[in-house]
């Protein structure tokens, strides 16, 4: 069997996907004569530093999903870490010092695929106020712009292919010890060292929203410059069929859960026809506070905050973060008899949060802010670098607004939980009735 193009061991590479030198495939001998379901433990190999895919925090996508797969065998999850470049695939699940490779493109020939559990493509990126607005490559302005990507991977020759000349190359290198180059290919677009870039969908989504200006993010459409489209899927040793049809069946069945935590991510997902799917054409940060529509779908980061998913929300909670629910008080129903007594529903929030309602639409009246600094002030004791979440409930504006007041006002290490009290829920964690912090606005 061949081995894959170098565009399509470059796109691999970008992927998170596994590669190796020249040791080869593992042999049928030696895989053994089990067939590889875990029944112990879950061992995966990964990267210790390859955000958005894997760290050793368990900050990844990927790490979160193998934790579904190891919830699902009822088993504990262990890593074997090794920084994903090449000869990754022979000093890990080769060695059969771990059983599962989280991320690989499908067509790579050094490990046996399962299914696919997510399409992605490569992503344009500019900065929101530049006057590049394009959908995808063949855009005139892009000819006059200086556009970075990495060099040797499939946007790099359609660029040229649709005449963009001006690229600005970065080195194809995923040894996570030295650098990241998709990463600083993103910093430098939104610092204004490039007009654009073309990176791969899942670094690209992830890392524009850590940026300090907005950036938008356009996954970019198969076109006849080159394939940009990728299926991923997951890796384990040859011969082993219950492994692969055991995950199979879970990809299969989990699907929405997986494709929930990568849309937390960022990740553009792609359907079975090309098209993108809604979910990953991402809301634009505004450079301003959000003035209505409270109860809307919301970008998928806040510039100057990191956005933290139900899991890291927990651990920040044990570490001692400051948890801050900025859910609006109910409104009296309209039509109520003079002299009616009217007692709202108890409000259930995260455990061990503080309610701190009305603080989030766009614009505060001077007792809203009043009320909003004070309690801010008091509840971190006026430690401006203490870690504070802010959430309320899924695609909550008034969340992202209360963020990002705390950032405008020097708050260092703001967190916002995009998905609120509902993702808490659907993590299977608990509610707990939360009274407003005194004294309450109306």
């Amino acid at each position: 069997m061949t081995r894959p193009s170098i565009l399509v061991l470059s796109a691999m590479l970008l992927a998170g996907a596994a590669t190796v030198g020249s040791a080869g495939t593992v042999s049928a001998a030696t895989a053994g004569a089990g067939e590889g379901i875990p029944q112990d433990v879950l061992r995966v190999c990964a990267d210790p530093n390859l955000l958005p895919y894997s760290n050793e925090r368990g900050e990844g996508f990927e790490n979160r999903i193998a934790q579904l797969i190891a919830d699902e065998l009822k088993i504990p999850i262990s890593y074997t870490w090794a920084p994903q470049t090449f000869g990754f695939v022979r000093n890990t699940l080769g060695a059969r010092r771990c059983d599962l490779v989280m991320g690989t493109a499908v067509g790579e020939e050094l490990m046996q695929n399962s299914n696919p559990y997510y399409r992605s493509t490569y992503s344009l990126i500019y900065r929101t106020n530049s006057p590049i607005k394009a959908k995808d490559l063949s855009d005139p302005l892009l000819r006059k712009a200086r556009i970075g990507v990495i060099e040797k991977t499939p946007p790099a020759a359609a660029l040229l292919r649709a005449a963009i000349l001006q690229i600005v190359p970065y080195q194809l290198n995923t040894d996570t010890r030295v650098n990241h180059p998709a990463e600083q290919a993103v910093a430098d677009v939104a610092n204004g060292e490039t007009d654009a870039a073309v990176i791969w969908g899942p670094i690209a989504g992830y890392f524009a929203t850590r940026q300090k200006v907005p950036l938008t993010v356009v996954p970019l459409p198969e076109n006849r410059f080159a394939r940009l489209h990728y299926m991923i899927s997951m890796g384990i040793r040859p011969d082993e069929p219950d492994w692969k049809h055991w995950l199979n069946e879970f990809i299969e069945r989990r699907r929405p859960d997986i494709e929930r935590i990568l849309t937390e991510y960022g990740v553009p997902l792609v359907n079975a026809d090309g098209t993108i799917k809604a979910a990953s054409l991402a809301v634009p940060e505004p450079d301003g506070y959000r003035m209505d529509g409270y109860q809307s779908p919301t970008p998928a980061g806040l510039r100057g905050a990191e956005t933290v998913t139900a899991e890291r929300v927990e651990a920040l909670a044990k570490e001692g973060a400051l948890l801050l629910d900025v859910l609006p008080n109910p409104p009296k129903p309209e039509g109520l008899a003079e002299g009616t007594k009217w007692v709202p529903k108890p409000h259930l929030s995260i455990p061990g949060a503080h309610w701190l309602p009305n603080i989030g639409h766009g614009a505060l009246s001077a007792e809203q802010e009043g009320y909003f600094r004070a309690n801010l002030e008091r509840l971190t004791g006026g430690d401006r670098s203490k870690p504070v979440v802010f959430f309320c409930k899924p695609d909550c504006w008034m969340s992202w607004n209360a963020a990002k007041r705390a950032v405008d006002w020097g708050y260092g290490n703001v967190k916002w939980f995009r998905d609120g009290i509902g993702g808490w829920e659907e993590a299977g964690h608990s509610l707990a009735e939360l009274r407003p912090e005194a004294p309450a606005v109306h």
